[in-house]
């Protein structure tokens, strides 16, 4: 199967907007990006997160929020679908989060594509007001929310009562413009919630983090899963996220790290530890052994976008290209 591929656009969360002052340009430089993109056939889609801080520590800095941005980036381009990986479950409630997404599904004419997770940035949560619940009563919540959304698309009188959510018949019209839903991607890597959710609700998964043997051992798990509840494995699409920054020719890995560093405002421990530092070639073999292990949608972070489209357009190029 040949695999399909994904690229974060530069909102500010990974320090990836610093050296731009003014938070037009900000966002220009953002959508730039997207539009660059959208004019790569290698890319199937673009994506954002859903945060309100930076990391590695919550500075005064700009992070543009994920829903804004998802609805105004589906408008700016005209090919790529366009995601979040992932919405945080506790910032919204699930039944206006549904038909928000079914809003943009039809603004972006089916390009949706509708990221899900029970989020884990405590700091963020009580700094915006959210109480940051027990792991037990997150993914509660967040198995509730799956069934909601689920319902919010496929019925036209939803009902439901849980112990954490009620909806009473909302009326969802219309529910999208991709058939029969919106596209619905969950994340996260939890064996016994996250991935059975994946197989009871989901389109897609994302899992692994870049890492081949992670990732072929979430899937075994989902696997599992969907023979117990008899979803068919191979109709998900099974993603993951590789922070990749790609090394100039005849640059060293320390120098690359230490440039990565300058311009993102961070550490060199931070680069060195999150991203994957590599040649094109390099690349190539972590892509490789991913599709063996199973992964079928690979999506690039590569800091530097905002200033720099070149290594995005040599992905496109020079690594795709091998997949296709």
């Amino acid at each position: 199967m040949a695999l399909q591929f994904g690229v974060f656009v530069p909102q500010g969360w990974r320090m990836d907007l610093v050296e731009i002052a003014d938070p037009i340009e900000k966002y220009e430089a953002m959508t730039a990006v997207a539009k660059a993109a959208d004019a790569l056939p290698a890319y199937d889609s673009i994506w954002v997160y859903d945060h309100f801080h930076t990391v590695p520590e919550p500075v005064r800095e700009t992070v543009f929020e994920a829903w804004t941005i998802t609805a105004a980036l589906t408008r700016d381009t005209s090919r790529v679908n366009v995601g979040q990986m992932v919405t945080c479950n506790g910032y919204r409630n699930p039944a206006l989060l549904a038909k928000m997404a079914s809003t943009v599904d039809v603004m972006s004419h089916g390009r949706l594509f509708f990221g899900l997770g029970a989020g884990w940035y405590e700091h963020e949560w009580r700094a915006y007001g959210y109480t940051f619940p027990e792991t037990r009563d997150r993914m509660r919540a967040f198995r509730e929310a799956c069934g909601i959304i689920s319902k919010m698309w496929t019925e036209d009188e939803p009902t439901f009562a849980g112990e954490y959510y009620t909806i009473d018949k909302p009326i969802n019209e219309p529910k999208g413009a991709r058939k029969p839903h919106p596209s619905f991607w969950i994340g996260g890597g939890g064996e016994q919630v996250t991935l059975r959710l994946v197989a009871r609700y989901a389109d897609a998964c994302n899992v692994g983090g870049g890492n081949p043997e992670t990732a072929r051992q979430k899937l075994a798990i989902l696997r599992e899963h969907c023979e117990k509840l008899g979803r068919d494995y191979d109709a998900i699409i099974k993603s993951t996220s590789m922070f990749t920054l790609l090394r100039n020719p005849g640059e060293d890995r320390e120098a690359a790290i230490e440039r990565a560093a300058t311009f993102t405002h961070t550490s060199k421990d931070y680069i060195g530890n999150q991203f994957f530092v590599c040649t094109t070639d390099e690349l190539k073999q972590r892509v490789q052994a991913l599709a063996d292990a199973g992964i079928t949608y690979v999506i690039f972070n590569m800091p530097g976008l905002a200033y720099n489209h070149e290594p995005m357009q040599r992905v496109a190029s020079d690594i795709i290209p091998e997949f296709a």
